[in-house]
């Protein structure tokens, strides 16, 4: 659910992209209510790694993701925290503060759009299994005697709690949305100085 979420987000912040002197405020809106559903997809990653890597049985029946995902994961993770950070950064200090974090900010931009497109191309065949087992929850999956028959039905026999999962991805939103109401202000001088 939250990298659907994060598709749908990250679309309409590429939208931006294409005339951003334009669409300066959306893109600082959008960025920062990524924050909260970055975070929490961030966070899931790190604890699925935590729990894989120190032997948790039902973690380690799953499995690890291919490994070219694996080696992808770490460059996702920091390339992100880049693109973020440095969009922060931005906000922060404005247009008369940009540099280096412009120049940052574009190039984590390019590493993170070049590894991203890879995971979202390796995930996303995947993902209407995925959202269909999660609508059908997780009692349908294990009910049907058989959770681990594929990879949607293991995913939610093994991750278990769609409704905690359902009340952190809007909590995740709602912070999100939060951060992105009370900051967009700072966009204003972009308008002015903006990125050339």
């Amino acid at each position: 659910m939250t990298g659907a979420a994060l598709l749908v987000l990250l679309a309409a912040e590429g939208v931006t992209i294409l005339s951003l002197r334009q669409l300066i405020t959306p893109h600082f809106f959008i960025g920062m209510l990524l924050l909260g559903p970055v975070a929490l997809k961030a966070g899931s990653t790190i604890y699925r790694f935590a729990r894989y890597y120190t032997g948790s049985a039902p973690y380690r029946r799953k499995g690890p993701p291919a490994p070219l995902l694996r080696l992808l994961g770490p460059v996702v993770i920091a390339s992100t925290a880049g693109v973020f950070g440095t969009g922060i950064a931005l906000a922060v200090t404005g247009p008369a503060g940009r540099q280096p974090w412009l120049f940052l900010h574009k190039a984590s931009f390019v590493i993170w759009f070049c590894a991203m497109t890879i995971h979202v191309l390796a995930y996303l065949p995947r993902l209407p299994r995925l959202l269909a087992s999660e609508a059908r929850g997780s009692a349908a999956a294990e009910s049907s005697g058989q959770p681990g028959r594929d990879y949607a039905g293991r995913a939610t026999a093994v991750l278990g709690g769609r409704g905690l999962r359902l009340a952190l991805l809007v909590a995740s939103l709602v912070a999100g949305l939060v951060i992105a109401v009370l900051t967009v202000h700072l966009a204003a001088p972009w308008h002015f100085g903006g990125p050339r």
